[in-house]
């Protein structure tokens, strides 16, 4: 038996897959925790890494590959020693709001921006945060010598000593400083930092970029989203929809997107391709504060919503500002409230008003691509939500298909693992994974009901 290791190093955790790489089957898991903030000394990300691969047990020592994701964006500046300079400044750090206005205007305005790095610039970018550190930190900008993202930096603590930083071409697609040629643009890196730095060598996709001192080899690893994709097996024509606290749509696309809109951005993914992506602000706590609201738990508002009207209120769930669309002042509005109106119809426009603004970010990545979604695989705690998966397939307006549970940032990365030691990608079935049931002609003509009137209420309060 071939045993693989995949790392997903995030924001709050790294976790560890001891994987058989014949079929994905995951043998062992193990994870440690990470420090609380949005500024964080990456040297603890080493620790928790070390003792989630010490936590896979025995079993561990028989991997022949490891390769690591990691969350994308965040800025790890080493000086000539390679020690921070600084803690690293996570993608959900936005003091660099600022900065990432100056960049866009420098590149020429919005629509360059996304011509040339294939997306419009925002708070989480690492050349961002590269010139705030400019700005803000002068002395410790000066003392800057490489630049590396997450999973690069804990890639470079799994490989020998002596080796050479590396990354893929997925995670580096969000820092700003690499073209959709695939190259790094170090005149932009230079503009933002006040001068130029080492970058990392972009391994090519499924190779080895480098060995432990064990002699595992090591895949390149990738950025957090690209890494799920590959964990979940995406092919082009396929759509993933995450529903966390916020909302991912994403799709795997064959040519890049250059949307100067700023809905979409246009990361690379793991393989050749592209990850398309547009993310939301509101998702599962659309359904939280309606929950508050009615005094029940996810379960009852879910029992509430599945006997409530279709359409009878409409929300828009802006109730932390949003991203998509770009209203990062907008609260919530709710319209249709009558004499009539019950507790059932206020949970029921929860989860169409969460369902709605996922198919509105699948239409957005429709447009950039050019090409409908086929299928759509849905993930995140929301999806367990009865009410979620009985209204999904109407209001999507497609087939959506439920993967098992699983950590899929470690998996993919474990794939890819199995992939530079064997030189072929391979397929992984995901057994358990649940087809929702289509929706009937009544269910449908009631979804574009629905989707009719949020996107009038959407554009109503546009200027609101």
């Amino acid at each position: 038996m071939t045993y693989v290791i995949g790392v997903d190093s995030s924001t709050q955790s790294t976790k560890a897959l001891l994987v058989d790489a014949s079929d994905g089957t995951v043998v062992a898991q193990a994870s440690a925790k990470h420090p609380d903030g949005t500024s964080v000394d990456p040297r603890a990300w080493l620790s928790a890494y070390d003792e989630a691969i010490a936590g896979l047990g025995a079993d561990a020592a028989k991997a022949e590959a490891i390769a690591i994701g990691g969350q994308q964006h965040g800025m790890v500046a080493l000086d000539e020693d390679g020690e921070p300079v600084r803690d690293a400044l996570l993608w959900n750090d936005t003091r660099s709001a600022e900065a990432a206005r100056q960049l866009i205007a420098e590149h020429g305005g919005p629509q360059a921006c996304a011509e040339t790095i294939g997306s419009v610039l925002v708070a989480s970018f690492t050349i961002t945060k590269l010139r705030w550190l400019r700005d803000h930190e002068p002395e410790n900008a000066r003392r800057v010598r490489r630049v590396l993202l997450p999973h690069d930096y804990v890639s470079l603590h799994a490989a020998a000593p002596g080796t050479a930083p590396f990354t893929d071409r997925g995670d580096a697609s969000g820092t700003g400083y690499l073209d959709l040629g695939g190259q790094w643009r170090h005149d932009l890196l230079e503009t933002a930092l006040g001068h130029d730095a080492e970058l990392p060598v972009i391994a090519p996709a499924g190779s080895v970029a480098a060995h432990t001192a064990a002699g595992l080899v090591i895949g390149p690893g990738t950025g957090d989203n690209m890494a799920a994709a590959l964990g979940l097996g995406l092919e082009p024509g396929d759509a993933l929809l995450s529903l966390g606290t916020s909302g991912v749509a994403s799709t795997v696309s064959t040519t890049p997107v250059r949307d100067g809109s700023g809905t979409i951005t246009g990361f690379a993914d793991a393989r050749d391709g592209y990850l398309p992506m547009v993310t939301t602000m509101n998702a599962a706590r659309i359904l939280d504060l309606q929950a508050r609201l009615l005094g029940v738990d996810h379960d009852g508002l879910a029992e509430l919503a599945l006997r409530g009207r279709p359409g009878a209120v409409t929300i828009s769930p802006y109730y932390g500002g949003e991203r998509t669309p770009n209203r990062p002042d907008a609260s919530g509005t709710w319209t249709g409230l009558t004499n009539e109106t019950t507790r059932e119809d206020i949970a029921r426009a929860a989860f169409e008003a969460l369902l709605c603004s996922l198919a509105d970010a699948l239409d957005a990545l429709a447009g950039g691509t050019g090409r409908q979604p086929e299928r759509i695989a849905m993930v995140g705690g929301a999806t367990r939500s009865a009410a979620v998966q009985a209204l999904a397939p109407a209001i999507l307006g497609r087939p959506v298909a439920l993967p098992p549970s699983g950590e899929y940032v470690a998996l993919g990365a474990a794939r890819q693992a199995a992939w530079a030691l064997t030189g072929q990608l391979p397929t992984w079935p995901l057994p358990g994974t649940t087809e929702l049931p289509a929706a009937g002609r009544e269910q449908l003509d009631a979804a574009v009901a629905v989707r009719e009137a949020y996107g009038l209420l959407r554009d109503r309060t546009e200027k609101w």
